[in-house]
């Protein structure tokens, strides 16, 4: 932890990252695991996303809340993602789209959040990320590892399957 904090200035900082790291690790570390199913790799993962929101910690208001727990959880799925595509990648030929993160039960939900669920855990990614946690297309690009057109790109089509989601269940 003590490289995390050293990446951060202020103790105001410091003292949110190392909630934030204590609350969310195990949680973090059980997401990339049930992605990739590998211990170390899920271990790599949770480094990597640990220092993107180290990066990012200003961002953050509660340490402890739903929101920064999803926010956490967004970024370590994303990374799990692209390492699971890439060693995929790398031991075949084969580009896998199937695993694109976990996939949300619609149970007990209703309305807006209920539709939410419906949506691809991508697009879902894509509109909590700009919508919930105020990351403009550019911030999100950087998260992601993506283009920032891409991002765009990905937040209009997020945008469109949500509405048409809402259209067939009569949410609007």
């Amino acid at each position: 932890m003590f490289v995390y904090l050293m990446m951060m200035d202020s103790q105001e900082d410091q003292s949110k990252f190392e909630k934030v790291y204590l609350t969310y690790r195990g949680l973090m570390y059980h997401v990339a695991y049930k992605i990739l199913n590998n211990k170390h790799d899920a271990e790599d993962v949770v480094h990597s996303a640990f220092i993107k929101v180290a990066e990012n910690i200003q961002k953050i208001g509660d340490p402890v809340c739903p929101k920064t727990q999803n926010y956490v959880v967004t970024i370590v799925e994303n990374k799990a993602i692209d390492l699971y595509r890439a060693n995929k990648r790398k031991n075949s030929s084969l580009y896998l789209d199937e695993i694109s993160g976990i996939e949300v039960e619609a149970t007990r939900v209703h309305g807006l959040a209920a539709c939410m669920a419906k949506l691809t855990p991508r697009y879902r990614q894509i509109i909590l990320l700009k919508y919930y946690h105020g990351f403009s297309c550019k911030e999100i690009a950087k998260q992601l590892d993506i283009t920032e057109a891409n991002a765009i790109k990905l937040d209009q089509r997020a945008k469109n399957k949500l509405l048409q989601i809402c259209r067939e269940e009569g949410v609007l």
